[in-house]
């Protein structure tokens, strides 16, 4: 495990985080007290980045109708805080 001073740490943080990336594990001191350690987040599967289909400015103007007029979404979020309690499981 690598140990690293603040200064270090601040002067270093992109070259740092990227050896924590790579899966390095490091402790942070001040003045040879350890206060944090950084470890790596080892995900379980990887996000992959889909690039769109068509540029977004080819449906930038689209407009869609309401999909229930005459509902009152005040109404239903008082009924909805009606029905929790002040733990905020529901009754």
């Amino acid at each position: 495990m690598k140990r690293v001073g603040i200064a270090e740490l601040k002067d270093n943080l992109s070259r740092i985080v990227r050896g924590v990336e790579a899966g390095e594990t490091v402790e942070v001191v001040d003045r040879g007290r350890p206060i944090a350690r950084i470890v790596p987040v080892f995900a379980k599967r990887r996000v992959t980045i889909v690039p769109a289909k068509r540029p977004f400015a080819t449906i930038r103007d689209r407009t869609f109708e309401a999909l229930a007029p005459g509902i009152d979404s005040l109404a239903l979020l008082r009924e909805e805080r009606a029905e929790r309690d002040w733990t905020g499981e529901r009754r």
